[in-house]
């Protein structure tokens, strides 16, 4: 087991411009995804957008900074947390700024910089909340908040850093799409995960934040955890470029090994936040995973599908469901998911409807894949 807890959280999202934002839209279960209306986009197509933020030059870091903000607050205000020296940051993000970037493309005065990358996007959070430990990005991805969580808690381990803000951040790219849109992988109708009717995703703006630091540490400065993460584990297919190995194989195998670092096994598992991309074979791969390691009970585990709720919100998928997770376990119930028509007979989960569903004992698991073939899987329990 890690021994690290989560202080504080916060999100942005189509749901919601908070954490209860997020819950309150996990509950309601209505999602309306919009036109995209960038004039540079000629097809048809949908985004779950974040309401109330304006658009502007480095959107991503403005959506980052805002979830932070709610973190730290939930956590007892930056000064409750180490000196500037022991604070760190990691950051998972697929795009960056890839808006900025685009612009840069179009010739226009609010053009990219070398800062709006990637790693521009980390250190404008560092900066705003005086972070002076390590300030990572994790790029590999639509795996890589849930990676940049991992790195966060591996950093406070070894003793680098005594509190970490795990983050994920993503805004619109017409780049991302215009790829998926090649690929056939778009879904002109909403984001459908496990569906038998899906046809690809559609994808979601979103920034999350956990601020994470070591249970000793959080008890001896009377800060009261949110949720505790027990384990985790990662793993590669090393199979194809962008697609999941048919077999699964290391997809489960990165989900048994985060149970056992857990100090657990298949039958604590009490609710999934999956993966669940709307796509016909990673879904598909993923639902029969799961049925390879709950067993019998893959029919009774109920799954909480966020995408369908907020769209695939790329790098910043992890760290959202890392998010929805900690809710439910605080919230001892796993809301009714966005209803997606017909499921899939092929894809042995179980995705309840209507109201919520109470949470038994036992931890919450996070998966998040990603092109190249990386997995990983989280493994959080409730605070007490």
């Amino acid at each position: 087991m890690t021994g690290v807890v989560v202080t504080g959280t916060g999100a942005l999202s189509h749901a919601g411009t908070s954490v209860a934002g997020l819950w309150a839209g996990m509950v309601a279960g209505d999602p309306a995804p919009a036109p995209v209306t960038d004039p540079h986009v000629d097809v048809p197509a949908l985004l779950y957008g974040v309401a109330g933020v304006p658009t502007a030059r480095r959107r991503t870091a403005q959506l980052l900074v805002r979830a932070a903000d709610e973190a730290l607050a939930a956590a007892g205000g930056r000064a409750a947390l180490p000196t500037p020296r022991r604070v760190g940051v990691v950051l998972g993000t697929a795009m960056g700024e890839t808006g900025a970037h685009e612009r840069r493309r179009e010739g226009r005065p609010d053009a990219a910089d070398p800062g709006d990358l990637v790693y521009g996007v980390a250190a404008a959070l560092a900066e705003h909340v005086a972070a002076r430990g390590p300030v990572v990005s994790v790029s590999n991805a639509c795996a890589a908040s849930a990676y940049a969580v991992v790195e966060a808690v591996d950093a406070l381990a070894a003793g680098e850093v005594d509190a970490v803000l795990a983050c994920g951040a993503e805004s619109f790219s017409r780049v991302a799409l215009g790829c998926f849109l090649r690929m056939g992988a778009v879904d002109a109708t909403g984001c459908r995960p496990f569906a038998r009717e899906r046809a690809g995703t559609v994808f979601g703006e979103g920034a999350a934040v956990l601020v994470l630091e070591r249970a000793e540490d959080a008890a001896a400065r009377g800060a009261t955890p949110l949720a505790r993460v027990l384990g985790h584990a990662r793993s590669c297919d090393a199979d194809h470029p962008t697609a999941p190995a048919a077999d699964g194989a290391q997809a489960r195998r990165a989900l048994v090994a985060a149970l056992a670092a857990a100090g657990t096994n298949a039958a604590s598992v009490a609710a999934v936040v999956p993966h669940g991309t709307g796509t016909a074979h990673n879904d598909l791969v993923e639902s029969r995973m799961l049925a390879d390691v709950l067993g019998a009970r893959v029919r009774d585990v109920p799954l909480y599908s966020l995408k369908a709720l907020l769209g695939h919100t790329g790098g910043a998928a992890g760290a959202l469901a890392t998010v929805a997770a900690v809710e439910i376990l605080r919230r001892g119930a796993v809301p009714g998911n966005v209803p997606v028509g017909e499921l899939d007979p092929d894809c042995p989960v179980h995705l309840p409807v209507g109201a919520p569903t109470p949470l038994g004992p036992g931890v919450a698991v996070v998966n998040a894949y990603a092109f190249g073939g990386n997995n990983v899987s989280l493994v959080l329990a409730g605070a007490a």
